[in-house]
């Protein structure tokens, strides 16, 4: 990636660094296209590819171009914070719907969210904060789901973390599984450069709306003042962007934290992907017990912010080392909850 990007800067090639097409470079955006043909068996073109500044942006651009103002976007908890503002932020509202116990959606209670206001299901697997992966099977539930819906509804699979998985669970392709089916996705985690905002939105070609999104996207991308996104990383994902970072140190520590919750005796689903572990707290109020875990040293954050109370996110971003220095604090804040 280093000399991807050394060769970008050091190359005497004209507008390198120019105004593009504010999609991005068409060079560019076939390549993606070219890697998603491979991974779907469907026929994406650069014209179903729009270069972001990150996910978060791609998050932003297409509800933009999806929402009025009172518009619905169902989510499934646990979920990204930020989902709540990103729908604020265009006049929309985020409904929260429960998931089953392995926290999966649950396309039952999904469907019974469906309003005439649903514009957009937003879900994001390998999931922040729990870890979990979605299987194939529920979104063949959900493709089911949207064929009753009475207007179309789109699927926006935000995938940061799709290259961050353990175990070789698979991470389900989801364009070849549901119609409308738009991803959204960057290069922060799996080529560790979350400063290096560059991202993407992918338009299923089965999608009958997908040339009037891409085009609405193109637009609201600009007007939002991302214009394009990054011109030099857009040239290094383009070569580089099928890499992907050691996970086998993000899998030891998930091994770790996990196994030493819950010989303690939290509560967890094992987590499948990404970096963090979300745990049950062994109290029901989540702030109270993130403020024991304090007094002991130990930093984690509330799972009421992601709309699950009662658990806590702790990340796999740090040493090895500190997660053996913290399970004692772990133990000693879950026994003084205990005798509470």
């Amino acid at each position: 990636m280093l000399a991807a990007a050394r060769r970008v800067l050091e190359s005497d090639k004209p507008h390198l660094h120019a105004y593009m097409p504010n999609a991005g470079y068409p060079q560019v955006r076939e390549a993606v296209a070219g890697r998603l043909r491979a991974a779907t068996g469907l026929p994406y073109t650069a014209n179903h590819v729009l270069m972001t500044v990150g996910a978060g942006a791609a998050l932003n651009t297409v509800l933009k171009a999806l929402l009025d103002p009172g518009d619905e976007v169902l989510t499934v908890a646990p979920f990204f914070a930020e989902y709540v503002f990103y729908a604020e932020n265009h006049g929309g509202k985020l409904v929260v719907v429960p998931p089953k116990a392995d926290l999966t959606p649950d396309v039952a209670r999904l469907e019974a969210a469906i309003t005439e206001r649903t514009r957009a299901i937003l879900v994001n697997s390998p999931n922040n904060p729990s870890g979990v992966i979605y299987p194939a099977s529920t979104f063949v539930e959900i493709a089911a789901m949207l064929t009753r819906a009475a207007r179309p509804i789109v699927l926006v699979s935000d995938e940061p973390y799709r290259a961050l998985v353990f175990d070789g669970v698979p991470v389900p392709e989801v364009a070849p599984l549901v119609t409308r089916a738009i991803v959204a996705t960057s290069w922060s985690k799996s080529l560790a450069l979350p400063g290096e905002r560059i991202g993407y939105l992918a338009f299923s070609p089965r999608m009958p709306e997908a040339a009037a999104l891409f085009e609405a996207c193109t637009f609201t991308s600009r007007v939002l003042g991302f214009v394009n996104a990054p011109a030099l990383w857009q040239w290094v994902v383009a070569e580089v962007g099928d890499q992907v970072i050691d996970v086998a140190p993000y899998r030891e520590k998930r091994d770790l934290m996990y196994e030493g919750l819950t010989r303690i005796g939290y509560r967890c689903v094992k987590p499948q992907g990404a970096f963090y572990v979300f745990p049950r707290t062994p109290i029901e109020d989540d702030v109270a017990f993130v403020r024991l875990l304090a007094e002991e040293g130990v930093l984690t954050v509330p799972g009421s912010g992601f709309g699950m109370p009662g658990h806590i996110r702790i990340s796999l971003t740090v040493e090895r080392e500190t997660i053996v220095r913290a399970l004692p604090g772990f133990e000693r804040a879950f026994r003084k909850a205990q005798a509470t």
